[in-house]
């Protein structure tokens, strides 16, 4: 099929194309495709234009092979993690593992952005996009994740304030930016934390420093995506539109059609979330 008949969601655009096959950055792509440098099938080709899989593109007449990576769908779903799945690919212990219930995948292979240890349950996102992953959680971006907590016994008012303003772990000092009150009585207590940064057992640790300790933890929100009340443990589902791409502005990346005729998971379901600020 020539560039000429591929439809406007189809390939990757050309620009982004020879950048990924190391021809230099996307910018200085486009000026040699305003010169009239590059060839794609045989014609000089245009600023906007898309390759796809098998195309033959040239660059001052030199042959450039493009990097399959370009073509690959980007896929990324959530999954509810249940307490005791681990998240890695296999397990010396024999324990489930959170991949032994994801779709297959045609181009690459799923990657966890972030991970939950085997006691938290709740939201787990993954993709085959190695630079989304990146970009969600390398900690420059600040990517929310929001964590429901059962915390054992009463928890005063000063503790939550220093709870938000910064207590020393023994990697550094950390701090919840947001604590929400959230139910419960008696020996039990829920609260709902906001955290920027995804520190091995950050939350535990947090709620340890300050002589609390939790009794269950579960991830609610990653960034702009929500758990609600699907999908249900050990369950997936694909992102919306709207959620992927609040995912690639929260990674900095730029926006990209999605392939035509794609479908997507449910909706996630739940109350619009209301917050306050500890302390």
């Amino acid at each position: 099929m020539s560039a000429e008949e591929h439809s406007p969601q189809a390939g990757v655009r050309l620009q982004k194309a020879l950048a990924e096959a190391g021809q230099g950055s996307r910018r200085r792509i486009e000026e040699w495709i305003a010169a009239g440098r590059v060839r794609i099938n045989g014609r000089v080709a245009k600023l906007g234009e898309r390759v796809v899989a098998g195309d033959k593109v040239m660059v001052d007449g030199r042959a450039v092979r493009l990097q399959r990576d370009a073509f690959k769908r980007r896929r990324i779903i959530a999954y509810h993690k249940p307490e005791g799945e681990v998240v890695t690919r296999r397990d010396p212990e024999g324990r489930t593992t959170v991949f032994q219930h994801l779709p297959g995948l045609q181009d690459g292979r799923w990657i966890a952005i972030g991970r939950l240890d085997i006691n938290t349950a709740g939201l787990l996102l993954l993709t085959n996009d190695g630079a989304l992953a990146n970009g969600l959680m390398h900690p420059s971006h600040a990517v929310e994740r929001e964590y429901a907590v059962r915390v054992q016994g009463p928890v005063a008012d000063d503790v939550l304030r220093r709870l938000t303003q910064g207590v020393q772990l023994e990697d550094g000092q950390a701090r919840f930016e947001e604590i929400v009150v959230s139910g419960g009585s008696g020996f039990n207590q829920w609260f709902h934390v906001v955290l920027c940064e995804g520190r091995n057992r950050e939350v535990r640790r947090l709620w340890e420093a300050v002589g609390c300790a939790v009794s269950r933890l579960k991830r609610v929100r990653f960034g702009n995506v929500i758990l609600g009340a699907r999908p249900l443990p050990r369950q997936w589902r694909a992102l919306t539109e709207e959620e992927e791409s609040g995912l690639l502005a929260l990674a900095g990346l730029p926006a990209s059609p999605r392939p035509a005729g794609r479908g997507v998971g449910r909706r996630p379901a739940g109350a619009k979330r209301t917050s306050a600020r500890a302390g």
